[in-house]
């Protein structure tokens, strides 16, 4: 399975806070883009041949471009130190096509959006397709301080001013009363969408749990947590079977294997992105067996479903594994 790739030329490049630079691109062709819905996310592949994820954080009716902003990070490995110090007007790029793990729920009486740090990106697109559908939301957005908190003179000024509150500087011993007051008003009907730091997030989440149904509580991780081994991982099967269910073929995975790479042995290609289970390049429905979850992408609705398996990190809990290839 060959992804969608595009050619794009920067066309801007603007400091949106502390760290954070956002990029506007067009295509080679220019031709527009796809549609795409908020939330979504696009691989970009830059100077120094890294790629990684970004979330697409302009007006998703505006298909002429696509904007994504980038923090740089002190650990880099070359993907955002490179966008930051290599790309300028002009550069060319490679991305891929939009994909969205991280939807606005139909049907929702109200959208609670809530953001820490770069993790406003998002939210921003989902912000603009609420006012442009004059959806009920507001957006709560958590910064360090102002110099830290990226699009703050698009979010303060109208028509986002209305519906964005800020919070900076709020101490970690105080999240939590603050969280409390962002979702105070929350109730059956609402919807509640957050991302940023795995910390902040499990935050909102526990406190959303108290307000509303786990399943009106969405997140976008933007990295893989720290590997950790629970009771469910230490039952894992070290070898199990992966079945195909076009053909019948079957491959053996091994301890020391992913499904990715034991369905490559056997000339079935899936593609991956990010390796570590968060971007859902590489989730394969599951017609029969029982996956064992490592994945930082799936919902806990679909991860209790045991339809679908992120090849790339996830393993198997039964003898065998029959997925829809």
């Amino acid at each position: 399975m060959e992804r969608t790739t595009f050619n794009v030329r920067v066309d801007s490049v603007r400091d949106e806070a502390h760290g954070v630079r956002s990029f506007s691109v067009s295509r080679l062709d220019g031709q527009p883009f796809d549609h795409y819905e908020p939330g979504a996310h696009i691989d970009v592949t830059g100077p120094s041949g890294v790629t990684r994820q970004y979330s697409l954080c302009g007006d998703p009716d505006h298909r002429e471009t696509h904007l994504f902003a980038v923090k740089r990070e002190d650990a880099s490995r070359g993907g955002s130190r490179s966008l930051h110090d290599e790309v300028t007007v002009g550069s060319q790029l490679t991305i891929g096509a939009p994909r969205n793990l991280f939807q606005l729920a139909p049907g929702a009486e109200e959208h609670v959006l809530i953001a820490a740090g770069i993790g406003v990106t998002p939210l921003l697109s989902m912000a603009y397709r609420l006012l442009k559908q004059r959806q009920p939301f507001v957006l709560h957005y958590f910064a360090r301080s102002a110099e830290h908190a990226a699009f703050l003179p698009l979010l303060s000024r109208a028509p986002f001013s209305e519906y964005v509150k800020l919070h900076f500087g709020v101490e970690r011993d105080r999240l939590d009363a603050v969280l409390g007051d962002c979702l105070a008003d929350a109730r059956d009907g609402t919807h509640i969408y957050t991302c940023g730091p795995s910390a902040f997030m499990e935050r909102v989440v526990a406190i959303g749990e108290t307000r509303v149904q786990p399943q009106a509580i969405h997140l976008e991780r933007f990295a893989a947590e720290p590997a950790s081994t629970t009771s469910a991982e230490s039952a894992t099967l070290d070898t199990f079977d992966v079945r195909i269910a076009s053909s019948g073929a079957t491959v053996r995975v091994d301890r020391n294997t992913t499904i990715v790479a034991a369905l490559a042995s056997i000339g079935i290609e899936v593609d991956t992105s990010c390796g570590e289970g968060v971007c859902g390049t590489c989730m394969v429905d599951v017609v029969s067996g029982t996956p064992e979850h490592r994945d930082h992408c799936l919902s806990k609705a679909e991860r209790a479903s045991g339809k679908v398996i992120c090849c790339c990190i996830s393993r198997a809990a039964s003898p065998v594994l029959v997925l829809d290839l």
